[in-house]
């Protein structure tokens, strides 16, 4: 069903289905090929099916996704974590820092990564999301990093109080005349956590005006973009004052984070 409706590694999706399913690892199917499905499993293993061929993202159909050797829950709610984030994580990683803020954190996977590889660091993540927030508390909570961040509602810095180590995100970025040429299952993710009905650098614009109010002299800026962002998105860390700017890019080469340094 899955090959015929033409999804791509179908048969890794089946069998990650039918684990879901069974409620057991995918590494262990082999051990119940001559196990009876429960009328109750079949049905949840087909409807399953039916909503990949339907291209509902894996993530929403699993509940989780792994990232950076974590599992994050994931619902429709939060943009689904994605391996290009991870470069973000590498390069804030790279930096000294023992407090920070993630605007835009969605489903947390930034902020409670960031916390669970720095002990001795705390974050608060904002969105405006409410049902964000929410998947985000649960995230920090199962994965063990709840008495190191606080989860608020806030639009980008409009209610931040307070500077910064470092500053993180990951915003939307993609210009609105992309939208229609996005994958079909990016349709199922929150539309809001995708584009920001403009040009794709409009959050960039807010970040950028805002971060030197709110990071600690020698403190960092670093976001996300898009691959073909970068020379546009340094510009603005250029004109914040912002110096030691670089792009870092990710596993296959393209442009994916720019860092900025505040002066001390």
């Amino acid at each position: 069903m899955l090959k015929d409706a033409g999804v791509e590694g179908h048969i890794r999706d089946a069998r990650l289905l039918m684990a879901c399913s069974l409620g057991i690892g995918v590494e262990r199917l082999t051990l119940h090929d001559t196990s009876k499905l429960l009328d109750m499993q079949e049905a949840s293993f087909f409807d399953a099916v039916r909503g990949r061929m339907a291209r509902r993202p894996m993530s929403h159909l699993l509940g989780r996704r792994d990232f950076y050797g974590r599992r994050f829950t994931v619902t429709p709610d939060v943009l689904d974590p994605r391996g290009d984030t991870e470069t973000l994580v590498e390069a804030a990683l790279g930096v000294p820092f023992k407090t920070f803020l993630d605007l835009g954190t969605g489903s947390g996977c930034i902020l409670v990564t960031l916390l669970a590889e720095r002990k001795d660091a705390r974050g608060i993540g904002t969105d405006v999301c409410r049902r964000a927030m929410k998947i985000a508390r649960m995230n920090a909570q199962v994965l063990g990093v709840a008495r190191q961040c606080a989860i608020e509602s806030s639009d980008w810095f409009g209610s931040v109080e307070g500077t910064f180590d470092l500053i993180v995100s990951n915003p939307p970025y993609i210009a609105a005349d992309e939208m229609d040429e996005l994958a079909e299952e990016l349709s199922f993710e929150p539309r809001m956590a995708l584009t920001d009905e403009g040009d794709g650098l409009s959050c960039y614009r807010i970040i950028t005006a805002g971060a030197g109010a709110h990071l600690n002299a020698g403190g960092w800026l670093m976001v996300e973009i898009g691959p073909t962002q970068g020379a546009a998105v340094v510009a603005m860390f250029e004109d914040a004052g912002l110096h030691n700017i670089a792009i870092r890019p990710d596993l296959d080469g393209r442009d994916r984070v720019v860092v900025g340094q505040k002066t001390l």
